[in-house]
Formats: C-alpha cells, sequence, structure tokens
C-alpha cells in the first residue's frame, strides 16, 4: 500500500489466499476495507503466480469478523446484489480519487520542500517552478 495511509500495515503488502468454487485458489493482495452503509466490505486484487496483476481487475467481497473472537477468521461472502455492487464500486472509486489525491499532494509537498531547499542553496534555481501531472481515472484503468 502507497500513500502516508496505510492502515496501520507499514508499506508491507497484505495477502489473502481465497479458493473459488471451481477449486483453483488464488492469491490476492488487500488493497483496502470500505465502511459502506455499516457493512464491511474487502477490496482484492487478484494475483497471478508472479505476484503481478496485468489487468488491473479487483474483486469486491463482504467482510465479516466475529467479534466475539477475534482469533477467528474473517468471513468473505459474495455481492449478488446489483444495487449493493455499484455502492460499493462508486465506494472504492472515491477511495481511489483520496489516495490519488494524497499521493498527489504529498508528491507536490515533498517537490516543494526540495525545490525550497535547492533555492536556498542555489539562488539561480529561484525562477523555476515545479509542475506534476495527472492521469485521468479512465486511463488508470
Amino acid at each position: 500500500m502507497a500513500g502516508n495511509e496505510t492502515n496501520g500495515y507499514d508499506d508491507e503488502e497484505m495477502t489473502v489466499e481465497l479458493e473459488l468454487d471451481d477449486g483453483k485458489t488464488v492469491n490476492c493482495a488487500i488493497i483496502t476495507i470500505l465502511t459502506v452503509a455499516q457493512k464491511d466490505y474487502i477490496v482484492l486484487l487478484p494475483l497471478d503466480e508472479n505476484g503481478n496483476n496485468e489487468d488491473g481487475e479487483v474483486w469486491f467481497y463482504r467482510y465479516e469478523e466475529n467479534e466475539s473472537n477475534p482469533d477467528a477468521e474473517p468471513s468473505l461472502s459474495y455481492i449478488d446484489n446489483d444495487e449493493e455492487y455499484e455502492t460499493v464500486a462508486d465506494a472504492f472509486d472515491e477511495y481511489l480519487d483520496n489516495v490519488e489525491f494524497d499521493e498527489i499532494v504529498g508528491s507536490d509537498k515533498n517537490e516543494e520542500e526540495t525545490s525550497s531547499k535547492n533555492k536556498e542553496e542555489n539562488p539561480l534555481l529561484a525562477e523555476s517552478s515545479s509542475h506534476f501531472s495527472s492521469k485521468n481515472k479512465e486511463d488508470n484503468q
């Protein structure tokens, strides 16, 4: 997970192994856990045998922890309602927008600090300005 907010897991990538209906097992990176309409949903990025995801496809599941037994594994269940699925997908899009904004602002802030330090060290750089470009969400999908 990138950025300043890593849900307390630092930069360590959390993964889960899922067994699909056909018996096949898929290793997935945990992107985030979202709360939508007082329910929790997990967003998973399926990985190939090399630990990569070439198409950017993510999977959404309902996510529940056993509050009476914190050692029990959380349960995942399918989202079979189209409206519920769309609501979760919209919440994930908003999450991505916020992450992208945090990364841009964090990157811009670091550039400003570096630029300011460089300007102090070299007055000739005082007239230069930094800029960044961002891709549209459609370019990232």
